[in-house]
């Protein structure tokens, strides 16, 4: 068990920006970690309430062969269109929402440091709650390097990064901000030194 106060991080941020970096780091560092896209991955699977509201509004056009969710036929229709972008989001945020918070509980019942990767942190409202917000950002460059490695072509990057709220406006309302168009080492010591500043700030406050 911990004999500092526990932390609890919400990571946020653009498309390939590094936050399942930010991640991994956290991780290795003792922390539990949870990636609000993965938790949504699993709620949309065949047989879950989810999986039914989506089917139910979007048709079996989204299905594979095997009649689970294609991520990417359903990515296809929702990028292309910022109505059917929002009926998406009001289907699997809750869910996604209701879950994080039962496992954020067992984190904090056995005082253990917690950190929840949400893409959409802000465009969800979900800013209450956190010891702090950290915002991973990258240089626009890279960001479209990193694409093409997914296999997007610039069209499709461009439609991507156009579908979230710009980047800069995700940093102003972050209470962190995490660079990442360096090194993973430097990107390792700018998480750490935050980690840091942020254990003395709640100590302070529970001083």
């Amino acid at each position: 068990m911990n004999s500092h106060p526990s932390i609890l991080l919400g990571i946020t941020g653009g498309i390939a920006c590094g936050k399942s970096e930010t991640g991994r780091i956290l991780s290795s560092e003792g922390f539990a970690v949870l990636d609000s896209d993965f938790l949504a991955h699993e709620l949309m699977g065949k047989g879950r309430p989810v999986y039914a509201a989506v089917v139910g509004y979007f048709g079996v056009s989204v299905l594979d062969a095997k009649d689970e969710i294609d991520r990417a036929k359903l990515g296809q229709r929702v990028f292309d269109s910022a109505r059917e972008r929002d009926v998406l989001n009001r289907l699997v945020h809750p869910a996604v929402m209701k879950a994080a918070q039962e496992w954020i509980a067992d984190c904090r019942e056995v005082r253990r440091d917690a950190a929840v990767l949400v893409p959409l942190l802000f465009e969800a409202g979900w800013t209450e709650g956190w010891d702090a917000v950290l915002c991973v950002t990258a240089p626009e460059e890279q960001i479209f390097q990193r694409l093409e490695k997914r296999g997007l072509s610039n069209e499709e990057a461009r439609k991507r990064i156009a579908a979230q709220m710009p980047l800069a406006e995700k940093a102003a309302q972050a209470d962190f901000i995490v660079e990442n168009g360096g090194t993973p080492d430097a990107l390792r010591r700018r998480i750490m030194d935050l980690i840091e500043q942020i254990r003395r700030d709640k100590r302070k406050y529970h001083e």
